[in-house]
């Protein structure tokens, strides 16, 4: 589909806001220029980002007398786009700090804004939570495709399966079933309930010396999770609002830290993850029972549909694959056009 011709208008406006964006990035490097100059500034630490929003960070110290304090910071505009999560170098300073620059990142999470472009929300994740639960219903394309995002940014994935006191017999039977296929596929699958603490401690070792982020479906019982691993994150989510950002308060990912070790990044838009951008071969690699059969198709195009010497469909028919696997598979390859 050709892209739609912008008015004479319509580019101008464009062009304003770019310009516009462009001044504000400059007036914001030489406030961080001017903090940099004082003879105040303290010398360069490390450091965490708790929280992003507008033009500053959030940063708790990390070493020295200072470790676990929060302070307010600029940043320059050629670190780039700084998120939750990111290992930086900083320089404190009355009022503001400075991040002089950023660590090198393990890994991103991503996901597509309002424009169809790819943004990163948080940083150096180790651990992605799938939540599922007996209502709502869970779909295991929806879990298939949590597992192909996390394959192909190198994150290790944990299939949890929340509120297992409401299982009855109209949800049993499927949770059982679900819970069988992951586990024999090799993935980690947990159960929990906040009501009655079964699976919380199991949980807590899990998370403990990580940095984590709980994803999937409304109603599944993510928050729920959240108020009882993290009792006091209300509490300091207020606390630094009025201390730190007054009445800017912020809906942006925000890492704290488990009372038994580890960190969580949580935020809406992370908790509701349902679509990434991923090409075919993201798909393919991201189903682990099909990886050891890529590459030994007759074909390289092959489309693993019809074509003879196709080495899924060979593994599928021999039932090293299973036919709702490759259901699975087939069906999330067609949506990556509505996805785009």
């Amino acid at each position: 589909m050709s892209k739609r011709k912008l008015t004479r208008r319509q580019a101008w406006r464009i062009e304003k806001i770019q310009a516009e964006r462009q001044a504000r990035a400059v007036r914001r490097d030489i406030t961080a220029s001017e903090q940099l100059n004082e003879s105040g500034l303290g010398p360069e630490q490390h450091g965490l980002i708790i929280t992003h929003y507008g033009t500053q960070v959030l940063v708790e110290a990390t070493e020295g007398d200072q470790a676990g304090q929060v302070r307010r910071c600029h940043f320059r505009s050629n670190l780039g786009s700084l998120v939750t999560g990111d290992r930086v170098v900083w320089r404190d300073g009355n009022p503001l700090g400075v991040v002089v620059a950023v660590l090198p990142r393990v890994s991103e999470l991503s996901r597509p804004d309002p424009h169809g472009d790819m943004k990163t929300v948080a940083a150096n994740i180790d651990r992605i939570v799938i939540v599922i639960a007996p209502y709502p219903e869970p779909h295991a394309v929806l879990i298939d495709r949590y597992l192909i995002a996390a394959s192909a940014i190198g994150i290790e994935p944990v299939l949890l399966i929340n509120k297992i006191d409401s299982l009855d017999d109209a949800t049993r039977p499927k949770i059982t079933q679900l819970e069988n296929s992951y586990r024999n596929l090799g993935y980690n699958v947990m159960r929990a309930s906040t009501q009655t603490g079964e699976g919380l401690d199991e949980l807590k070792r899990f998370l403990a010396e990580f940095t984590s982020v709980f994803v999937g479906q409304s109603g599944v019982g993510k928050s729920s999770l959240v108020n009882a691993l993290l009792p006091d994150a209300n509490l300091r989510v207020g606390a630094l609002s009025e201390r730190q950002l007054g009445s800017h308060t912020t809906t942006n990912a925000q890492l704290f830290h488990f009372p038994a070790g580890g960190d969580l990044i949580d935020s809406p838009g992370i908790r509701e993850f349902g679509l990434w951008h991923m090409d075919a071969d993201e798909v393919l690699e991201g189903f682990i029972e099909f990886r050891p059969f890529i590459g030994h198709c007759k074909f390289r195009d092959c489309s693993h549909r019809h074509e003879p010497g196709c080495a899924i469909l060979l593994a599928l028919a021999e039932g090293k694959i299973s036919q709702g696997r490759m259901d699975s598979y087939r069906y999330i390859l067609s949506t990556l056009d509505q996805d785009h």
